[in-house]
């Protein structure tokens, strides 16, 4: 990740009071939405210094994103969050189909996943409560977002980041740091300043959003969707009784207007169709939805995370989620370097793992969405008639569940094709997410990976010789007994996982071989592994 490549030059105002600031912060993190306070907040307990910055005056004060993930919620349970997120949030027991003011279908949601994730079911927790918890949890540990504070520019020499911050009086600094995250949102300057392509487009279509507080049938605490001839809308339940996020498209009509809409406008769609009695509107706004994902999520010692790397449809809750997912995947990384001096290459792995799947991401939520939209008479015919017809009876399958919860949960997101993963043993391939097997305790054989270290995971009888060479080089060794769950998760009796600290698989070995994780140790200068 060395060289000299220019990331672009520092701007400067030329009225600006001008400092330069020398610290021990080893990385500045720049944007304070969910990905980048997942990323302090994990480099922080890696013991990395962080300086994380945002322009913004206050975090957000609206209910954006909602969904929270499986997959997202077992690596909060790595930092201890997880039961908090859960108890603050809603689970979604089902998605209610409505066509022409009358409901067509009911799919049960409630524990999809269960025996995949110590966390089966959908999640709500809106993206205002979210942020309000992980920099309550930051504030704890001594970090604190410096707000308007603004990113003006950055250089990398190849061993070092000179970046050029602006407050909100004018005056301006220069901070010197290894790397710099940017977490700075579809519209980002540290995309901007490396001159990175954010393919990609914009739908024609306008949507809008409105968190209210209504009454009616729709407001039991379930998901409702709206499958009309030519619009859709769906709703969202909050926590609280009454609360609900109503996400519908604008008819073009309204949308062609020269006045700023308003709920007024748009209303009339939820009463008719819902049957919906909106009593308040706490929150309105529109907006087009983007399709985009950059050339390149690394430069130098700069990185793209989040919404400056991928930013998509919200079918299927991914957005903030994958956000976070490109934050647990770096921050281990760097921390890998910085505090354990492994090679600098192991960052190499951040981009490859991460871009091939935004973009599948992208391509998928795309076509999801062009049928959601899609006003041909074939795309209404499938949405109102087929849709309503067949998914239920679907989802009363088991392998149809459990395969919809892998997708969308993102526990099936995997890294085979990564340089850091290796081998196979069972149905578990290096690159894959370790598989949840609920062993003694509800958190499983996940309990260890609260130590955020690599470890060595065994299901059957302990390997004296493997566990003697894990302790000769100070690697954390685990040993689980044999049982009926660790077969149906994929697991191999007496193999060996070798797992990362964001609970990837790096190398599964049939055979429990210590000459083959010595292999792996010696052929990827991982500090951590070397001994």
């Amino acid at each position: 990740m060395g060289g000299r490549a220019q990331a672009g030059a520092m701007a400067r105002c030329p009225s600006a009071v001008f400092s330069i600031i020398v610290t021990n912060h080893q990385v500045l993190v720049v944007g304070a939405g969910p990905t980048g306070l997942v990323l302090a907040l994990w480099l922080t307990h890696m013991g990395v210094k962080v300086r994380l910055i945002d322009k913004a005056a206050e975090s957000g004060t609206t209910s954006r994103a909602l969904a929270v993930q499986a997959r997202t919620l077992e690596f909060y349970q790595q930092m201890g969050l997880a039961q908090t997120v859960v108890e603050r949030g809603h689970k979604v027991a089902s998605v209610n189909l409505w066509v022409k003011g009358t409901k067509a279908a009911t799919v049960p949601l409630g524990a999809m996943g269960q025996g995949l994730s110590p966390f089966p079911f959908p999640m709500i927790f809106p993206q205002d409560e979210h942020e309000r918890l992980l920099i309550e949890t930051l504030s704890a540990i001594g970090i604190e977002v410096e707000r308007r504070t603004q990113l003006m520019g950055f250089e990398d020499d190849g061993r070092e980041m000179r970046a050029t911050l602006r407050r909100s009086d004018g005056s301006e600094e220069v901070c010197t740091v290894a790397y710099l995250a940017g977490c700075d949102g579809a519209r980002s300057r540290a995309r901007e300043v490396l001159g990175i392509g954010f393919p990609g487009g914009t739908y024609d279509h306008m949507f809008y959003v409105a968190d209210v507080q209504a009454s009616g049938a729709p407001m039991d605490g379930n998901l409702h969707v709206d499958l009309d001839d030519a619009d859709f809308l769906a709703i969202f339940p909050l926590k609280g009784a009454g609360r609900a996020r109503l996400i519908g498209s604008v008819r073009d009509e309204a949308a062609q207007g020269s006045e700023p809409l308003k709920f007024e406008d748009v209303q009339e769609r939820a009463i008719r169709s819902l049957k919906v009695k909106v009593e308040r509107v706490n929150w309105f706004s529109t907006y087009r939805v983007h399709h985009r994902v950059a050339n390149a999520f690394a430069k130098g010692r700069a990185f793209l995370l989040g919404d400056a790397a991928h930013i998509h449809s919200p079918v299927g809750g991914q957005g903030m989620n994958t956000g976070i997912g490109d934050a647990v995947n770096l921050a281990w990384k760097l921390a890998s370097v910085l505090k354990e001096n492994s090679s600098a290459a192991v960052l190499e792995s951040y981009e490859p793992e991460r871009i091939a799947f935004a973009r599948r991401l992208v391509a998928t939520t795309d076509r999801v969405f062009a049928g959601v939209i899609n006003p041909s008479a074939l795309a209404r015919f499938v949405r109102t008639q087929i849709v309503p017809g067949i998914l239920p009876g679907l989802f009363s399958l088991a392998f149809v569940r459990r395969f919809a919860f892998r997708t969308v949960s993102q526990i099936a997101v995997n890294y085979r094709g990564s340089p850091l993963s290796t081998g196979a043993a069972g149905n578990v391939k290096g690159g894959d997410r370790l598989p949840w097997v609920a062993t003694a305790g509800a958190q499983g054989n996940f309990a260890p990976l609260a130590t955020l270290k690599w470890q060595v995971h065994v299901y059957g009888i302990p390997n004296a010789e493997l566990a003697e060479f894990c302790a000769q080089r100070a690697l954390q060794f685990q040993s689980f007994p044999w049982e009926a769950a660790c077969d149906e998760a994929g697991i191999m009796q007496n193999a060996l996982y070798l797992v990362r600290p964001d609970s990837y698989v790096a190398l599964a070995d049939p055979d429990a071989s210590t000459q083959r994780l010595a292999q792996y140790f010696a052929t990827r200068d991982i500090r951590a592994l070397r001994g």
